[in-house]
């Protein structure tokens, strides 16, 4: 898990309840787990986090705007108090993660470039794949479209 502002995290699997356990003393309050293969509300459920399973396949296929839309909602809301914190993680934290706190940093109003050199400086594994940038940027524009 890798902080990438004060109240955002991008990481892997958490796939255990002594790492859920790890992510709550860290301070998450909500996950975003992007990944397919993990479904991690039933271990976060005892410690009282709050999970949006958003189960996306690592195919580089591009991604749908309501995919990333879902994963957006979900976390502008859990930011909307001061006191939380935000974990978006997949299995391995090197490209649906990145690509969806991506899309949540352009939508706070983060420029692409901004986004994708705070994200990759702070988590060097990260890999933006074209594709998956493209479905971030398709995603904007159709928010810019929406008048959101």
């Amino acid at each position: 898990m890798t902080w990438v502002t004060g109240r955002i995290a991008v990481g892997g699997g958490i796939w255990t309840a002594e790492n859920m356990a790890e992510v709550a003393r860290a301070g998450v309050t909500h996950i975003l787990d992007m990944q397919i293969e993990f479904d991690d509300t039933p271990l976060a459920k005892p410690l009282g986090l709050s999970v949006l399973w958003n189960p996306t396949d690592d195919d580089f296929a591009p991604k749908s705007a309501e995919l990333l839309q879902r994963g957006v909602d979900f976390a502008v809301k859990a930011l909307e108090a001061n006191s939380t914190k935000l974990l978006i993680h997949c299995a391995a934290g090197v490209h649906r993660a990145p690509m969806m706190a991506l899309a949540v940093l352009c939508s706070l109003s983060w420029t692409m470039a901004d986004a994708k050199r705070l994200i990759a400086g702070k988590r060097p594994v990260v890999d933006f794949a074209d594709v998956y940038v493209r479905s971030v940027e398709r995603f904007l524009e159709e928010q810019v479209k929406a008048g959101r």
